[in-house]
């Protein structure tokens, strides 16, 4: 082979080669970028799982605190009928003891004490 001829096919194996490389760069380039992308939906995904999972429990946290909210006025009105029962029931007895009380500081003055 002529040495034209050598370098021709040297060349021609550099281009080749600079081709193949430039083709390999842009793969890499190209699946790089795919990748990224992935890896952004990914992402977006489990943040919005994550805000879902958020969202779920604090509706259940707020179910509950409206339960136990419930619990405490049930709770508050039992206890404030069992006052206002027995406060009810104390009245005769508080009248009777006040009216005795003021017979007995009318008797005691008539009689001088």
């Amino acid at each position: 082979m002529a040495r034209p001829e050598v370098l021709d096919r040297i060349k021609e194996a550099e281009t080749e080669a600079d081709e193949i490389i430039a083709e390999a760069e842009s793969d890499a380039d190209e699946r790089l970028a795919e990748a990224r992308a992935r890896a952004d939906e990914i992402r977006a995904e489990a943040e919005e799982e994550a805000a879902a999972e958020a969202e779920a429990r604090l509706e259940s946290a707020r179910e509950e605190l409206e339960e136990r909210r419930e619990e405490i006025l049930a709770e508050g009105r039992e206890d404030r009928e069992a006052l206002e029962s027995t406060a009810r029931e104390r009245v005769d007895d508080a009248v009777d003891y006040a009216v005795e009380r003021f017979e007995e500081a009318i008797k005691g003055r008539k009689t001088g004490e």
